[in-house]
């Protein structure tokens, strides 16, 4: 079976798992104070050009949204995110049980509007009521979005300026945060995104780790005491040296943006093999996910081939929206074998 349905299918990279095999009876300090993971902040930092932001590492997606969240906002605040979001739709209310609620805007391609975003902040404090709502305290983006669509640096900075106009912080799941990076003809680098939001995750789950994110906090005081907040939310691991390994070795040579520029060259040749074979496309992204129209009888085709790929949403009664994924482990002949079957 050849299987497009995410870029977390595969394990790790090669390399990170040599240098796990190589350290495997080292002994390390716990939950995150050994030499690996001073190493790999050191790295991060240095390539986000933030000298002075902290970094931490969590095991997974879901549990950095919740315990970011939870820890950033008070009892009576929300945050606002694009009804499309990852926080809104695919984590199963993960936000929610913090006692946090998403504030969901409309989306654009998956991205959220500064002026919608200034609109809602002057009806809520426009509303002589507001007292008895549920605050907006923060917003949530993500980049790449739930869509493979970008942001510019020019949109980041005026979702920035909007955010600290109304002293809320900018946090961004970057879960495929590498994809965007090597995007073509983006002009959003680490640097930019470390420039304009207060807190960000770099996904290493979806490109090339095990498992593991990490968060650059580039305003830390938002989250005094953040080290017991993680290990509150059970996503601080005894063995932290695991996921500062699996950093450090990303962020060695310029491994992470050479992995994730695979990953987009062969989106780029599946998009232009779905074009050649007259598939229609449900909205153009320049990342590693790809989304098409399909007829249903054909999915089914695709199906019985040994073909998996992911359920997106109906387009009416003969036609579904799927998803396609390439990762930094995706083998060219899939996509050959794939194309050959449309």
């Amino acid at each position: 079976m050849l299987r497009f349905d995410s870029d977390y299918m595969e394990g790790a990279h090669p390399s990170i798992l040599q240098r796990l095999t190589e350290i495997n009876f080292n002994q390390n300090p716990g939950y995150g104070t050994d030499a690996y993971c001073d190493s790999a902040k050191a790295k991060i930092k240095a390539a986000c050009a933030a000298p002075n932001a902290e970094v931490h590492f969590l095991v997974g997606g879901t549990q950095t949204n919740a315990t970011v969240i939870g820890a950033c906002l008070r009892s009576y605040e929300g945050v606002l995110c694009a009804e499309t979001g990852h926080i809104a739709c695919h984590e199963a209310g993960a936000v929610e049980v913090t006692g946090r609620k998403a504030l969901t805007l409309p989306h654009h391609l998956g991205k959220v509007a500064a002026e919608d975003v200034k609109q809602y902040m002057e009806t809520f404090y426009g509303d002589a009521n507001h007292d008895h709502m549920v605050f907006p305290g923060m917003l949530y983006i993500s980049h790449p979005t739930e869509f493979g669509t970008l942001y510019t640096k020019a949109e980041l900075e005026s979702l920035h300026e909007l955010c600290a106009a109304y002293h809320i912080p900018l946090y961004l799941d970057g879960a495929r945060m590498g994809y965007g990076l090597a995007a073509k003809g983006t002009d959003v680098t680490l640097p930019v995104i470390a420039q304009n939001c207060d807190l960000f995750y770099i996904g290493g789950t979806k490109v090339g780790a095990l498992f593991g994110e990490a968060l650059v906090v580039t305003n830390p005081a938002l989250l005094p005491h953040f080290f017991t907040v993680i290990k509150q939310r059970g996503a601080l691991m005894a063995k932290g040296w695991l996921l500062g390994l699996q950093f450090d070795t990303l962020f060695t040579d310029g491994l992470y943006e050479k992995i994730a520029a695979h990953a987009i060259e062969l989106a780029e040749k599946l998009r232009n093999g779905f074009a050649a074979k007259g598939c229609n496309f449900y909205i153009d992204s320049p990342t590693n996910q790809q989304f098409l129209i399909v007829e249903d009888t054909k999915l089914e085709t695709l199906r019985q081939a040994g073909i998996s790929f992911s359920f997106w949403e109906k387009y009416d009664a003969a036609h579904t929206v799927v998803r396609f994924c390439t990762s930094w482990a995706t083998e060219e002949a899939s996509i050959d074998t794939l194309l050959a079957l449309l």
